[in-house]
């Protein structure tokens, strides 16, 4: 077992239960523990076993995504009731007792059993999940057979909201169904047949659509065996469920929400940027191999720091909260390739990626320096009432991220890098017209990395010696692939066969059963930062820094490493979730042209969410629907303070609004303080944002990533404020230019607002001239922002 460490500045935090497939082992958190005070709330303690319940699931992230949504409505319904002030999602009583406290833990932890208890009922984690689920009541003090919906007891309201949480999702569209198969009812079919990696090439009717792979033994991420299978597209429906904080005025078409349009393509005028992607990944698959020496500094004074949507960013020249410059963290570029690529692949024993966040968010919590401030203001929260706001910000966000990723996942059902490589490189070199083994929908020729197997390359001592049978063919320089023994040997780079190449995986999984358009680790990553962002205040981890050790030849899984400690390192959400992006790449699972409006809709997802979960948090009043004596036709939604709330209630006025009022979900002026988040509608990407010029530059140095926008500088305020637009001046795309302004919205000198202005301005008018009705809408919300500053 793999030992690893999250450390949050200089604090040292065990991940204690992260990994392991046993059934998880839960303590009586509740009570004092030798007169000391109770280490996490039970809403922390319910998050941790379903953490764990799903480590031990098939890996479905849109459906675990939904779970850890689910319950965390009931925990905050749980909660609610017992605040007047407070907004009900589902459920929205309100009890008053005298021990809140007691009333609270208890109601929240009969909510979440029942949840859980019904979501969990079948899987290959079925036995032990159960059993921990059971073993937390009894550890929690509740009778965990007491199943009556009825009177005000907390168990009571808790067994109602658990009720009503499973009621709304057998109809929110995800087709759960009685054996929780979650049938797809769109007709998916694949176009292409499957592909038997173990073979080379590969044979494709659309090269830009998505491939399933053919296994003799398939073992998941989190090490659950199959054995022979072909994958099946996992969620195409998953569009069409019912969103948290996405809006209908979000959704374009065919359940796909915030559509990014369509992605670069092989053929056609995207051609140059679809083979520019994969040259990128050819590159970074050539550089997993430590013995090359090559070397990068991975601190937050380096790298990340990245405008939204690029991997553009210089670093940042101090730790806005010490005070001091980010210390130098060079490291081997394949170890940190190798490290991200396994540590944001969310396996073994994965938790998928909405799990992933909410570990991190828990550990962020932990942290001595964090306080629960909401929105980084006022009064420091009390511990539950803090875990139960996390959660259903962050767990809204993620939820909403599963809708909108594979929303365009099934309608773009786009190819993955495992099948267009091994195409491509099949059909011959697209750069020689005149040379041989020319094909127009082949892989580009690129010194030292793809080349032409030619006679004189194959003689004795010569580079593609051992690929002598293959003349003709395209050898790229790449990872060999899983070693024989992987916890003593590395697969290494070398000249192979183009239609033998391989992502940086294990071969028992090689690449999830789903669409690759868009990346949902971008997606999922991009939400959950915003919304950490937006509830602390600060897009910074406590103490300016979080940092994970992967220690020496301890932590890979794939094959032997890292050769030394590597410590990640990230100043902000947002970098780390720039990383989880990033890491695809390494790993050959995703594209650039995955990764960048994955990010960028996670972005508007989190920001959203967040939003809307400020509504139900309230805003210090009471949302009721009064009912004048006399003049019951007269009702109306009004907002009252909490002391005057039970008056209100003896004279017949309802909690909640008036049927017909909309108010999104709680009566209240605007709660949620736009101005301590970053608040742009995001951008739709078209091909030019996508554009992977210059890709050989690969991510092993600073900046040289693909759609890069021109513009540096960081929300510290550490960096002059850019003068130069770069891209906006430059680009005809409009979807580039706007993409453009949303990253510099937050960056630029508030005199230099202007000229965003002016640049919404030309970019609305030019999108309405040509149709594009959603842009033009959404240039002319940001010039009102603006405009309004």
């Amino acid at each position: 077992m793999k030992r690893y460490r999250i450390l949050l500045a200089a604090a040292v935090l065990l991940l204690v239960g992260a990994v392991g497939h046993a059934a998880p082992k839960v303590k009586n958190k509740s009570k004092t523990e030798s007169g000391g005070p109770p280490p996490h709330t039970v809403a922390r303690q319910w998050n941790d076993v379903l953490l764990d319940a799903i480590r031990i699931d098939i890996p479905k992230p849109t459906v675990h995504a939904r779970n850890l949504f689910h319950m965390s409505v009931a925990m905050w319904d749980a909660w609610a009731a017992y605040e007047p002030s407070a907004n009900g999602y589902l459920v929205k009583e309100k009890l008053f007792t005298a021990d809140v406290a007691a009333a609270r833990d208890e109601a929240i932890s009969f909510a979440a059993y029942r949840v859980l208890k019904h979501r969990y009922r079948y899987g290959p984690g079925e036995i032990p999940s159960q059993q921990s689920f059971d073993d937390l009541m009894d550890a929690l003090g509740y009778d965990r057979t007491f199943t009556s919906t009825d009177g005000d007891s907390p168990a009571a309201l808790g067994n109602r909201i658990g009720q009503a949480v499973i009621d709304y999702g057998l109809s929110d569209g995800a087709n759960e169904g009685p054996l929780l198969d979650y049938a797809d009812d769109t007709g998916y079919a694949t176009v292409n047949p499957e592909l038997v990696f173990d073979l080379p090439g590969t044979f494709m009717f659309d090269p830009n659509r998505w491939q399933p792979l053919a296994f003799d033994y398939l073992i998941l991420q989190n090490g659950i065996v199959i054995g022979a299978a072909i994958q099946e597209f996992l969620s195409p429906n998953w569009g069409k469920v019912a969103p948290f904080a996405l809006k209908s005025e979000d959704q374009d078409y065919d359940w796909v929400y915030m559509d990014p349009g369509p992605p670069v393509e092989l053929g056609g005028a995207t051609d140059a940027e679809f083979k520019a992607n994969a040259v990128q990944l050819i590159e970074l698959s050539s550089q997993v191999d430590p013995s090359d020496g090559a070397t990068m500094d991975i601190s937050p004074g380096a790298i990340h720091n990245n405008p939204l949507g690029t991997h553009d960013g210089t670093g940042r020249p101090l730790n806005p909260h010490t005070g001091l410059p980010y210390e130098p963290n060079v490291v081997l570029r394949a170890d940190y390739g190798r490290v991200i690529a396994e540590f944001w692949a969310d396996g073994p024993d994965s938790e998928t990626p909405p799990g992933h966040w909410n570990t991190l968010a828990n550990y962020v919590v932990d942290h001595p320096l964090f306080e629960r401030r909401l929105y980084g203001e006022g009064r420091v929260l009390d511990a539950l009432e803090w875990d139960v706001k996390m959660y259903l910000a962050l767990n809204g966000a993620t939820h909403d991220a599963a809708i909108g990723a594979w929303g365009c996942k099934g309608h773009y059902d786009y190819s993955r890098p495992i099948s267009h490589i091994r195409y491509m490189g099949g059909l011959g070199q697209s750069s020689d017209p005149l040379g041989p083994s020319y094909n127009p929908d082949g892989l580009p020729l690129v010194p030292d990395l793809i080349e032409v197997i030619t006679e004189a390359s194959t003689q004795a001592g010569q580079r593609h010696q051992h690929l002598a049978s293959h003349v003709g063919e395209i050898a790229i320089r790449a990872w060999q692939g899983d070693p024989a023994d992987p916890h003593n040997e590395i697969g290494g780079v070398g000249w192979i066969r183009a239609i033998e190449w391989m992502p940086y995986q294990r071969d028992t999984f090689v690449t999830p059963p789903f669409a690759g358009y868009t990346s949902g680790h971008s997606t999922f990553s991009r939400a959950a930062a915003e919304v950490m962002t937006c509830l602390t205040g600060d897009p910074f981890f406590p103490g300016g820094m979080g940092t994970f050790t992967a220690y020496a030849y301890d932590y890979l899984e794939f094959e032997n490493g890292p050769t030394t400690d590597v410590e990640l390192q990230w100043a902000t959400y947002y970098d780390a979730a720039d990383e989880a992006g990033i890491s695809r790449l390494w790993g050959g699972i995703h594209p650039a042209v995955d990764d960048f409006p994955g990010r960028v809709m996670g972005s508007e997802i989190g920001i959203a969410a967040c939003e809307k979960a400020g509504q139900f948090y309230g805003d210090g009043k009471v949302t009721l629907c009064h009912v004048p004596p006399g003049n019951p036709g007269n009702a109306h939604t009004i907002s009252v303070s909490p002391n005057a709330m039970r008056a209100h209630l003896a004279h017949g006025d309802s909690t909640g609004a008036c049927e017909g009022d909309d108010v999104s979900g709680g009566y209240v002026e605007e709660s949620f303080p736009r101005d301590r988040t970053r608040r742009g509608f995001g951008s739709r990407f078209g091909a030019a944002a996508q554009s992977t010029a210059g890709a050989r530059d690969g991510f092993g140095q600073n900046g040289g990533g693909p759609g890069t926008f021109g513009a540096h500088g960081g929300s510290s305020g550490e960096q002059d404020p850019p003068v130069s637009f770069g891209v906006l001046d430059q680009s005809t795309d409009l979807h580039t230019r706007y993409g453009a302004v949303v990253s510099l919205v937050d960056q630029v000198d508030p005199a230099l607002a202007g000229v965003l202005i002016e640049h919404l301005e030309d970019i609305a008018d030019k999108a309405k001239a040509a149709g594009m009705k959603l842009l033009a809408e959404r240039s002319e919300r940001l010039k009102e922002r603006l405009e309004s500053r």
